[in-house]
């Protein structure tokens, strides 16, 4: 294990909220949450380079390792009062590494985690979902308090395409394009894992976040057109071309096979939720496509 910012003295820090996974998108936007509410954030990455980013954000300190072996390591959870639970993407070892940060919230004496889990996680033709049902079961069984976020899929996801879509004016996705998908703004599922975090009342809770509709490609191409000023086209790209093309640019066997399964399933099924719990969190309704898409144009034009 390597660690970052060894000369603070832990004697003195104030009870530390430690992240994993804190390197990736929504890692940061936990973490600037909690930096805004005050609190002290340990952050576990995997590589050193990620440590000045998280610093800048807010991170008092950053321990840099592999999570199955770091987690386990008892100077990682020292005057650490709760943990966000985030499992490296599409990881085929999700299951061993809940149980590993499950044992040793227990053996350390951590009382509360907080896993980011997912939208229908009871789905086992998607086995990344099926995985984080069974991190939730030994939750039930930890005797940890425990908060679980089930999150939709975000709207951040579209910047993946974003260059196409400004470009070429194309939005190209491997599923029908009148498969309904809830989108739900990264920032606002941020707030409510910060106010989870640091308030009382939600232990024992399961959260469903979601945004506030259910669309199809074809919708948010039209969404992109009024948004951005310039003709979108969603298109559908064949299964067999996005795999080829993804597996030519490094993504493992398992992420492949995994999100093609997941395609499969929202073509036959969808993947619909409701905004009713996230409003009732938020206190107010959660950020719309449009108003997303308007904030991410506005952003990029400073550039």
């Amino acid at each position: 294990m390597g660690s970052l910012n060894l000369d603070m003295n832990r004697d003195h820090m104030a009870a530390a909220i430690l992240i994993t996974g804190a390197a990736g998108k929504t890692g940061q936007a936990v973490i600037g949450k909690l930096a805004a509410r005050g609190q002290t954030i340990r952050a576990l990455v995997r590589r050193v380079e990620q440590a000045q980013v998280l610093t800048r954000l807010g991170v008092q300190e950053t321990i840099v390792g592999d999570m199955a072996d770091t987690v386990q390591d008892g100077r990682v959870l020292e005057k650490v009062q709760s943990i966000y639970l985030i499992c490296p993407n599409m990881h085929p070892q999700e299951i061993d590494l809940g149980a590993i940060t499950i044992r040793a919230a227990q053996a350390a004496g951590v009382k509360r985690i907080v896993y980011h889990s997912v939208l229908h996680p009871q789905v086992q033709a998607m086995p990344h979902h099926w995985a984080k049902m069974r991190v939730e079961e030994m939750l039930f069984a930890s005797g940890l308090d425990y908060t679980i976020l089930q999150p939709a899929a975000y709207m951040q996801n579209i910047l993946a395409y974003w260059q196409a879509i400004i470009r070429d004016g194309l939005y190209a996705v491997p599923y029908a394009l009148d498969t309904p998908l809830n989108l739900v703004d990264l920032q606002d599922i941020a707030e409510v894992a910060a106010q989870v975090l640091t308030e009382p009342g939600h232990q024992g809770a399961l959260y469903e976040l979601c945004g506030p509709a259910n669309l199809s490609a074809q919708q948010i191409a039209s969404t992109a057109t009024a948004i951005l000023a310039r003709d979108v086209q969603a298109k559908i790209v064949p299964r067999d071309q996005w795999a080829e093309e993804r597996r030519a640019a490094g993504l493992s066997p398992y992420a492949l096979d995994t999100l093609l399964r997941m395609f499969r399933y929202y073509e036959q099924f969808g993947f619909r939720g409701n905004s009713r719990v996230l409003t009732c969190l938020l206190g107010r309704s959660p950020v719309t496509f449009a108003k997303f898409l308007e904030r991410t144009a506005a952003a990029k034009a400073e550039y």
